[in-house]
């Protein structure tokens, strides 16, 4: 689908124009940039005691146009018309493509035992330059929130076989129906009672219902090898945010199918490194016949859940090994979790209710229970506060007890609004003056993308020719990954705006640590290093952004191509691209991004500064 800029754009910069035309064209826009330029000093004085946010005025639409216009048209007729050659596509064997996580190649370099399943960037390197294409029966997917509950087979990789295996509860209720994958009944209802299941594990910590949740201070879960999502999307309809980690699968992908419904999910495992995540991130850590034995390697598995759970947090485990009879939570401590009752002791967890196969332990809020603790048990981490964990090996200790982070669950705002105090904690990265400055720039720019972008991306009717009109909340975007998330300043100004949509907030490595104050807001989000590819699967998210984050790659020496290739992998076709940055980097982004045969525009904010914004859209290339 080519919008109307791109079309219009198409017909004027046309090789086959002669350069008389050429000459003649740029006159005529300096004629139109000093005409608006001349009358628009009224406008300027109106428009000076309005709100600051109101900076896309129909005149200042058009002066921008002209004036990138005319820049285009005298790059052409000086020479500079000559088109980056496009990259090649890659092969079928690609479609599915995930970067480090190349099984063969690592155990022919010996990785054995699980290893070869986990993170390994070091054999990517160098590797050819292509687009990765989407299969043949690749479809654009149905629109939020009925994309939510079926999908298109073609999309995802996944045998037959896969949908009548056993695995976790979700994992074996799809309906396969002629070309798609449905995953609710027909009166709405999610199949297997989980909805049953949520409330039972309220029940179990003392709750009157799952609604009640953010209450108790639960508003972020971590769910182990999460199946294929059917709970966190129950969750997330109840504004509860649920993110999937599994391992890395060449079919039947948990985190493919997750991400393909519009659900959070990335690729992670607890075989040998730490998680992206720093110490103390989640309320809760879920894990449903998920598949890991958590007393082996000394229980090293389970110290990476202790280390990213939150003080007062509850790990959540449903195994039917633990299956025992009747469903009293007491008298049968020691027979359902006698191989980690031992580990959980001395982690300072209690096990709050046991019902039929479910188990909720809670983490101590007490950092004085370690103390009291028998001799020879595992010992405290000494590590910095707020210690930065990417992909770090796991380590056989408890970490976080010395961060000015530990704080109860219980004790936090239920909101995405943090208190004073709560911000404070995290003032060693940044001032809280600068906190409610990047909120307000958020708001005021949301504003201005919907005011400007409207309606190419965030149309209200969003309907293609032939479509019926679609039902509310007619929205084109069901995820955004914020490349460069700062404070998590957009996505709470996305929530403020209520759109429907939900971020995966970056923080780009070796800059400020952050991500624990996104996380206590409530939002999900990861580290990653950008010059290395992020651990998703191709035509997994429906926009990108980056503000400044051309020019931080720029310092650090990392090829901006290889960036561009890798945003192109993980974008899905008619998918968006929005990057804010200097001018100088955005007119580089600009033309390479011809090589990745994207259809950019570059739009001048007219703000009086040298930023800029470079908007791209993904065309629906088949092979």
């Amino acid at each position: 689908m080519r919008s109307f800029w791109f079309n219009k754009l198409s017909v004027i910069f046309s090789p086959k124009q002669p350069l008389s035309w050429l000459i003649l064209s740029i006159i005529s826009i300096l004629a139109l940039i000093a005409l608006f330029g001349s009358s628009s000093s009224n406008a300027i004085d109106s428009e000076s005691r309005r709100p600051v946010s109101v900076i896309y005025t129909n005149y200042r639409r058009i002066k921008e146009q002209a004036a990138v216009d005319y820049l285009e048209l005298r790059s052409v007729s000086i020479g500079g018309g000559i088109r980056q050659k496009e990259l090649g596509l890659c092969g079928k064997e690609r479609e599915n493509f995930v970067p480090c996580h190349n099984v063969s190649a690592n155990l022919l370099s010996g990785f054995k035992e699980g290893d070869e399943l986990d993170r390994h960037c070091e054999f990517f390197m160098g590797a050819e330059r292509c687009l990765v294409c989407p299969p043949k029966e690749y479809k654009i997917p149905l629109r939020w929130p009925s994309g939510r509950d079926v999908i298109w087979t073609g999309n995802v990789k996944i045998t037959k076989d896969q949908f009548l295996s056993s695995g976790s509860m979700t994992k074996r209720l799809m309906l396969l129906e002629e070309n798609q994958i449905a995953f609710h009944s027909e009166d709405g209802l999610i199949f297997d009672g989980v909805k049953d299941y949520s409330r039972q594990l309220a029940e179990m910590i003392g709750l009157g219902s799952d609604t009640e949740f953010p209450q108790a201070g639960v508003r972020t879960i971590l769910d182990i090898n999460c199946g294929f999502g059917s709970f966190g999307a129950h969750l997330l309809s109840l504004k509860i945010m649920m993110v999937c980690i599994a391992a890395y699968e060449a079919t039947g992908s948990q985190v493919q199918l997750s991400l393909e419904r519009g659900l959070p999910a990335m690729i992670g495992n607890f075989i040998a490194r730490q998680l992206p995540y720093p110490s103390l991130s989640y309320d809760m850590v879920h894990c449903a016949q998920c598949g890991i034995i958590w007393d082996e390697k000394n229980g090293m598995s389970l110290l990476e859940v202790d280390r990213v759970l939150k003080p007062g947090g509850y790990f959540v485990l449903t195994s039917p090994t633990s299956r025992q009879q009747g469903s009293s939570s007491r008298g049968k401590k020691k027979t359902l979790v006698n191989p980690i009752e031992e580990l959980t002791q001395q982690l300072c967890w209690t096990l709050l209710a046991q019902q039929d196969e479910t188990c909720i332990w809670q983490k101590t809020a007490n950092v004085d229970c370690y103390a009291s603790r028998k001799q020879h048990a595992i010992q405290l981490c000494k590590e910095g506060d707020d210690a930065q964990s990417y992909y770090h090996p796991l380590v056989p200790c408890i970490s976080g007890t010395s961060s000015k982070r530990w704080i109860a669950i219980q004790n936090r705002s239920s909101g995405s609004e943090l208190s004073s105090d709560e911000i404070k904690v995290h003032g060693k990265y940044f001032e809280p003056e600068e906190f409610y400055e990047d909120l307000q720039f958020w708001r005021s720019a949301v504003q201005n993308y919907w005011s400007l972008l409207t309606p190419l991306i965030f149309s209200d009717h969003p309907k293609r020719p032939g479509d019926e009109d679609p039902l509310p909340p007619f929205n084109m975007i069901r995820n955004v990954m914020d490349m460069s998330a700062n404070y998590g300043g957009l996505n709470a100004a996305l929530l403020e705006e209520k759109k429907s949509v939900w971020v995966m907030n970056v923080v780009p490595a070796r800059t400020s640590n952050v991500l624990p104050l996104i996380l206590n807001r409530g939002f999900t989000g990861a580290m990653h290093d950008w010059c290395e590819p992020f651990p998703t699967y191709p035509r997994t998210y429906d926009m990108l952004h980056a503000n400044g984050l051309l020019s931080l790659l720029t310092s650090e020496r990392c090829s901006m191509i290889d960036l561009l290739l890798e945003m192109d992998r993980i974008l899905r076709p008619e998918g968006w691209v929005i990057l804010s940055d200097k001018m100088g980097a955005i007119e580089m982004a600009r033309t390479l991004s011809t090589q990745v045969r994207w259809e950019a525009r570059v739009i001048d904010l007219q703000n009086g500064s040298d930023q800029r914004l470079l908007v791209c859209q993904k065309p629906f290339v088949k092979r």
